[in-house]
């Protein structure tokens, strides 16, 4: 895996500019997704790091978490796991369940697990599909939501066959996002 001392050598090397704090921030994100997803082998979706299992995998999931050095803790609304101070949520890796909705006022249940694999930072991770994400974005449509739909579209990564794909009342929250920035 690419360090962030290699990241920064390397930069510095093509004579590129860096901001220190978004990427030592970005390494360490990475860090704990690579943390959780190589012992696990399952499935991630999004600031922290979420991941997408099956409810009935939970115990041994917990199970091998913990001898990765990840504790289980629930909340009202999702299980967690956590790593580094105690209790600390900083850094938890958020559990989300295929086929069931986070909150009930979610518009459809989370998207079957269909993992694409990516290579991020030179280690491969299995990553939730652009289309289930946005479908996912789309169902929770939180403010923090809508703004990740914001970027994914200025980026260009919603595409009109991504957007074909959705139910027609998610495609209506698509519209509504376009028309309200």
């Amino acid at each position: 895996m690419l360090t962030f001392e290699q990241f920064i050598r390397d930069t510095a090397r093509k004579g590129e500019v860096v901001n220190f704090m978004f990427e030592e921030s970005l390494f360490g994100l990475i860090g704990v997704l690579h943390r959780i997803t190589e012992p696990l082998v399952v499935e991630t979706l999004t600031r922290d790091v979420d991941l997408m299992i099956r409810r009935s995998d939970l115990e041994r999931v917990k199970e091998i978490a913990a001898q990765h050095g990840f504790r289980f803790r629930h909340t009202a609304v999702v299980g967690m796991l956590l790593h580094g101070a105690p209790e600390s949520a900083k850094n938890a890796v958020h559990l989300l369940f295929t086929g069931e909705k986070v909150r009930p006022a979610q518009a459809t249940p989370n998207p079957p697990i269909r993992p694409e694999k990516k290579a991020i930072h030179g280690r491969d991770v299995f990553v939730i599909p652009l289309a289930d994400l946005v479908q996912m974005k789309l169902s929770a449509y939180r403010d923090k939501d809508r703004v990740h739909i914001r970027a994914m579209e200025g980026a260009g990564l919603i595409t009109a066959e991504v957007e074909r794909g959705l139910p027609t009342d998610l495609q209506a929250r698509l519209q509504h996002i376009r028309e309200t920035e």
